[in-house]
C-alpha cells in the first residue's frame, strides 16, 4: 500500500496543527457554530444528532495492520469502544468530544491517516473494489490509479468548492464490485483488442433523491491520460453545475439536463487541451506508484485442500462459511475472506475495538497484514492461504465474528440513520436488527439465496436503498417513522434503480412485510437456482404488491 512521504507527513502535519487551532478558538466562543462549520467539515467533522462525529478517510479500502489497531485505539480511548465502517469504505467514530478531535487525528497521522476531504463540495474518499490486487477475474489493480487521483484531487485548487460533493470508484473486473455506475464518476480498468490498458468511464450516477445510474461516455480512455480527462470531466461540471439549488448540485443533474451525447461532447472539447500535455502520466509514475501495490510473495500451499475437504465434511458450520466468506483468488492456493459485521441482531457496520485489534492480529499471521473495507460494510483479509482458513475461522469465532452470510438477506447496509444523523427522518438500525432476527436461521437464508437488503434512513440514501434487491426507505409522516419499499435494484456491472411497490409500512409492519416479499419470491422462482434479482426481473412488481396489500394492490 502506498506509504507518505516527506511531504504527505508535513502537509498532514501541518492541517492538524491549524485545526487545533480553530478547534481551541471554537471552545474559548471566539468563532461562532457558523463559521467554525466549515472548518469542520474541511477536516471530517460533522455534527450529529447526539455529538460530534468524527469520519476519517481509508482510500481504496486498503489498510495495513498498524492502521487498524490505531482506529481501535481511537475507539477505545476517544469513543464509546466502537467504529462504523459505512458504504465509502470510510470509518466514523460518533461520540468524540470536540476537543479531543485534534489529539485523535495526530494518532491517525502517526500511521499515515487523515480525515481531510471526507466531508465537504470536493472530491471526497476514492472508493475502489475491496478484492483489488486478488481477484481471480481482475484485469489489472486499479488501485495504483486511485492513489493517484487521491494525490492529484487532495486540496486541489480548482476543484476544493465544486457545487457539490464528488465521489469516484474504481474497478478492474468485469464483474463490479464498487457501485462504478452510482458514483459521479466511475471508472472501469480494462484491456483494449490491443493488450493496452484504460478505462472505461461513466458519468453522472448518484442516489439521494434524485436517484440516477452513471452514462458511459466513453469505452476505452488510455490510462495515462486519466488525470486529464477527468479534470475534464470535474472542469465542465465547476463551470456549469447548479450553485443556487442544492438538490441540483450534483453531476448527475448536470448530465441529465444537459444529456450524456452532450455533456461527452463538452468534456471531450476540453479534454483537447489537456490530452499529452503535463498531466499525462509519465510511465515512471506510474511504476513508483504501482510498486507501493506489488502483491506480496505468495508461496505455493497446495496442503491447504485436503485438509480443507476433510474439515468441511466434519464442520457443516465451517462448510457454510466458506461458501459464503471465501473467495477466489487469482492464486488458486489462496483465498479472499469476507469478514460479516453483519452478525445476527447486530449493527450493520459496527466493530468493536476489542474486535479491530483481534482482526490486526489474524492479518499479521495469516493475511499479509492486510485488511479491506467493502461498500457493503464488511472487513475483507485478501491473502489467505487456504491451509489458513480454518485458523482465520476459528480466530474469527472467538471474537463474534464468524457469520456466515455474505450475500445473504442478514447482509444487511443499514445507515445509522435516526438513532444517530440529524438529517434522518427515521431509524435503520432497529429495522436491520428486526429483519437480521426474523431470517436468523442459517437453513432458510440459505434457502433463499443472494438477497441484498439496504435500509436508507431518509432521502440522502447513505444506505444505497435504490439499488438494493430489497430497498427500504425510512421517511417522517405525521410526525411518525414510515418505510417505503422498493425492489429490483442492483449496484453491479447490470445496475438498475429499484421500482417502489406501493405505500409505506409503519415501524412494527416492515419485518412482516419483507417477509412477505421473500416468501412470494420463494413461490414463484423457476427452481433454487433463480435469484431473487432474476425473479423480480421475469415477472415485474405485481405477485409482490399483491402479496404486500392484497385486494389493495391495484390502488397501491
Amino acid at each position: 500500500m502506498y506509504r507518505y512521504d516527506e511531504f504527505d507527513r508535513s502537509f498532514v502535519a501541518a492541517r492538524v496543527a491549524q485545526f487545533r487551532d480553530q478547534v481551541e478558538r471554537r471552545l474559548r466562543g471566539e468563532i461562532t457554530e457558523d463559521q467554525f462549520k466549515p472548518l469542520r467539515l474541511q477536516n471530517g467533522v460533522y455534527l450529529q444528532l447526539h455529538a460530534y462525529m468524527l469520519r476519517v478517510a481509508i482510500p481504496y479500502g486498503t489498510l495495513a495492520s498498524r492502521q487498524l489497531r490505531k482506529l481501535a485505539h481511537i475507539a477505545r480511548t476517544y469513543d464509546k469502544g466502537y467504529g462504523h465502517f459505512t458504504t465509502r469504505q470510510n470509518i466514523q467514530f460518533h461520540w468524540p468530544a470536540l476537543k479531543d478531535v485534534p489529539e485523535i487525528l495526530e494518532h491517525l497521522a502517526e500511521v499515515e491517516m487523515h480525515a481531510i476531504q471526507t466531508s465537504g463540495n470536493c472530491i471526497r474518499n476514492i472508493s475502489a473494489d475491496h478484492f483489488a490486487g486478488a481477484a481471480a477475474d481482475e484485469v489489472a489493480d486499479p488501485r495504483p490509479y486511485a492513489e493517484i487521483l487521491r494525490q492529484w484531487s487532495s486540496v486541489h485548487p480548482e476543484f476544493s468548492f465544486l457545487p457539490r460533493k464528488f465521489k469516484i470508484a474504481f474497478t478492474g473486473a468485469e464483474r463490479d464490485r464498487a457501485a462504478i455506475q452510482t458514483y459521479d464518476i466511475g471508472l472501469h480498468l480494462k484491456r483494449n483488442a490491443e493488450g493496452e490498458l484504460g478505462f472505461a468511464v461513466w458519468v453522472g450516477g448518484g442516489q439521494g433523491r434524485t436517484p440516477i445510474l452513471a452514462k458511459k461516455i466513453r469505452d476505452f480512455l488510455p490510462h495515462r491520460e486519466l488525470l486529464s480527462y477527468v479534470t475534464a470531466i470535474v472542469r465542465v461540471y465547476n463551470l456549469s453545475g447548479r450553485r443556487d439549488n442544492k438538490w441540483k448540485a450534483r453531476i448527475k443533474i448536470l448530465v441529465h439536463e444537459t444529456g450524456a451525447e452532450e455533456f461527452a461532447r463538452q468534456v471531450e472539447a476540453e479534454w483537447e487541451a489537456l490530452r499529452g500535455g503535463e498531466l499525462a502520466l509519465p510511465q515512471a509514475d506510474l511504476d513508483a506508484i504501482a510498486a507501493y501495490f506489488a502483491p506480496p510473495a505468495l508461496p505455493g500451499r497446495p496442503e491447504g485442500w485436503a485438509a480443507l475437504a476433510r474439515e468441511r465434511r466434519a464442520d457443516p458450520a465451517f462448510d457454510a462459511w466458506l461458501r459464503r466468506n471465501v473467495t477466489d483468488h487469482r492464486h488458486p492456493d489462496y483465498a479472499s475472506v469476507t469478514i460479516s459485521l453483519k452478525g445476527i441482531g447486530e449493527v450493520p457496520g459496527d466493530c468493536s475495538a476489542d474486535q479491530m485489534d483481534a482482526i490486526a492480529d489474524l492479518a499479521e499471521r495469516h493475511a499479509f497484514d492486510e485488511v479491506r473495507v467493502s461498500h457493503e460494510q464488511n472487513l475483507v483479509l485478501p491473502h489467505v492461504a487456504r491451509a489458513d482458513l480454518r485458523a482465520v475461522h476459528d480466530g474469527l469465532g472467538a471474537i463474534g465474528l464468524a457469520t456466515a452470510n455474505i450475500g445473504l438477506v442478514t447482509d444487511i447496509i443499514a445507515c445509522p440513520g435516526l438513532d444517530y444523523c440529524s438529517l434522518a427522518n427515521a431509524r435503520s438500525i432497529p429495522v436491520a436488527q428486526e429483519i437480521s432476527r426474523r431470517f436468523a436461521d442459517q437453513a432458510r437464508q440459505e434457502a433463499i439465496g443472494t438477497l441484498r437488503i439496504k435500509i436508507s434512513g431518509c432521502i440522502n440514501a447513505c444506505g444505497h436503498h435504490h439499488v438494493g434487491h430489497i430497498g427500504i426507505l425510512g421517511v417522517e409522516k405525521k410526525g411518525g417513522e414510515l418505510y417505503q419499499v422498493t425492489l429490483g435494484g442492483s449496484s453491479d456491472e447490470n445496475a438498475s434503480l429499484g421500482e417502489i411497490v406501493g405505500r409505506g409500512f409503519g415501524p412494527d409492519e416492515i419485518a412482516d412485510a419483507v417477509d412477505r416479499i421473500v416468501d412470494t419470491y420463494l413461490g414463484l422462482r423457476l427452481g433454487n437456482e433463480e435469484t431473487f434479482l432474476a425473479a423480480y426481473r421475469r415477472v415485474g412488481p405485481v405477485p409482490f404488491r399483491e402479496a404486500l396489500y392484497g385486494a389493495d394492490a391495484r390502488a397501491a
